[in-house]
């Protein structure tokens, strides 16, 4: 059977595309090579036509994961003033529907710990586009020096992502709703910070000279 050009490119990137929402639903230990060709509609048989090996699938995928991930994040904010970004992004990030969709998330929360046990390769490239995603969201901070934005941003995505984690293990609704409330909570304190001076930048007016003697 002859194929048209490009074919074997788009079976690549139909595999990869189906392996991401599977991996973040099932987890990177709970689909096998036949699982992953099957929702592509493909044997077991040919998926060495196109990866080197399994491992070589979840990268691709999981880098997949994130660069969606992050222009989802981009596309959400960039229509908002500054002083508003990380605020918007927080409650888009921390809802039931989120939790809820585990196939079309964000992948940190559904890989996590699956890359943590992966092979070096694997933690290198997920460090890197872990990476960007911290400076991305180190970017609703303008206002804060780079090293203090990407401190805040790095916090910020630990309590997010550890915030859906537990959310989704928990086996009570109610539970779940409230370590997202929770989650919401911790990080509305940093978009308050921005918005009023805290009390040390607030300059208090000095007295003058005859001021200070009317009151000795």
């Amino acid at each position: 059977m002859r194929y048209v050009k490009g074919h074997g490119l788009q079976t690549r990137n139909r595999i990869v595309e189906n392996a991401s929402r599977a991996l973040r639903q099932s987890g990177a230990e709970g689909m096998s090579v036949a699982d992953l060709m099957k929702l592509a509609g493909l044997t077991h048989g040919g998926f060495y036509s196109h990866f080197e090996s399994r491992e070589a699938l979840v990268i691709d995928a999981f880098t997949l994961a994130m660069d969606r991930t992050v222009a989802q994040w981009m596309s959400l904010t960039k229509a908002m003033p500054v002083e508003q970004r990380f605020e918007v992004f927080v409650e888009a990030y921390l809802t039931p529907k989120h939790r809820d969709d585990r196939a079309q998330g964000c992948v940190l929360p559904a890989l996590g710990a699956d890359i943590a046990r992966s092979s070096k390769q694997a933690r290198r490239i997920f460090a890197r586009k872990l990476d960007e995603m911290i400076d991305v969201v180190a970017g609703f901070f303008p206002g804060e020096p780079p090293k203090q934005a990407r401190q805040i941003a790095t916090a910020a995505l630990a309590t997010m992502m550890g915030s859906i984690a537990l959310a989704r293990a928990a086996g009570d609704d109610r539970l779940s709703d409230e370590i997202l409330g929770a989650g919401r909570r911790a990080l509305s304190g940093r978009s308050a910070r921005r918005k009023s001076p805290t009390a040390s930048n607030v300059r208090r007016p000095n007295k003058t000279r005859r001021e200070t003697s009317d009151h000795d």
